[in-house]
C-alpha cells in the first residue's frame, strides 16, 4: 500500500487499523496518529491474537523491511487481510503527512550506521596502531553488514533495539496495546 492510498483509506475507512512495529523509541519518535506499536521482536508472541482484529491491518516500521517481516508472520498465523506501507515511515514523511511525536531521537537504522562506523573506525586505528590483529574486527562488522543486506536482517540492530534509549518514554505494555488494536479502541497516542 502505498502513503498516498493509507492517507485516502485513513479518511474513508474507520475500520483500518495500522500496526506499527518498531521499537518503542523509534514509535515516539514518530508515528502515524492512531497507529498501536506491537514492536517486531515481540510480535511473534501476539500474533494469533492479532490475528483476530476485523478489518484491514497496515504493517508500518521505518523503511518497511521490518513490515514485510511482519507480514510473513501475520500470514502464516493465518492473518489475510494485512498490507506493507511501502516505504514505512521515511515514505510517509517524505510526502509531508503528520505525524506525532512523543520524543525525539536517533532512528535505529541511523543507531546502526554511527555503531558499526564507529567500531571500524577505532579499530582500523587500533589495528594501525596497536595491533594488525585489530583487523579482524573490521572484517567481521562488513560481513555482518554483508549478511544484514542479503537476508534483511540485522543482528546490531536487533541488539540496538533492546537498549533502554530505544524502549520509549513510558513502558511498552504490548499485551494492552494488542487488546486494544483487537478490540479497536481508539488509540492513546
Amino acid at each position: 500500500m502505498t502513503v498516498i492510498e493509507l492517507a485516502t483509506h485513513l479518511k474513508a475507512d474507520a475500520n483500518l487499523r495500522m500496526l506499527d512495529v518498531r521499537t518503542p523509541g523509534e514509535f515516539d519518535n514518530a508515528h502515524i496518529e492512531g497507529a498501536y506499536n506491537v514492536p517486531l521482536d515481540q510480535l511473534h508472541e501476539h500474533a494469533t491474537e492479532v490475528r483476530a482484529a476485523s478489518g484491514p491491518v497496515v504493517l508500518l516500521c521505518q523503511s518497511g523491511r521490518r513490515a514485510q517481516q511482519a507480514e510473513q508472520l501475520l500470514r502464516r498465523s493465518g492473518m489475510a487481510n494485512v498490507h506493507v506501507l511501502e516505504g514505512g515511515m521515511n515514505a510517509w514523511m517524505s510526502r509531508g503527512y503528520s505525524v506525532r511525536r512523543v520524543r525525539a531521537k536517533i532512528s535505529l537504522e541511523r543507531q546502526v550506521r554511527i555503531a558499526a562506523g564507529g567500531m571500524v573506525a577505532i579499530s582500523a586505528v587500533g589495528a594501525l596502531a596497536v595491533s594488525p590483529l585489530l583487523a579482524v574486527v573490521p572484517l567481521a562488522i562488513g560481513s555482518g553488514l554483508v549478511f544484514a543486506g542479503l537476508t534483511d536482517t540485522c543482528a546490531m540492530g536487533m541488539l540496538l533495539a533492546r537498549l533502554p534509549y530505544n524502549r520509549g518514554a513510558g513502558t511498552c505494555d504490548t499485551e494492552l496495546i494488542v487488546r486494544e488494536f483487537i478490540d479497536g479502541a481508539p488509540r492513546r497516542s
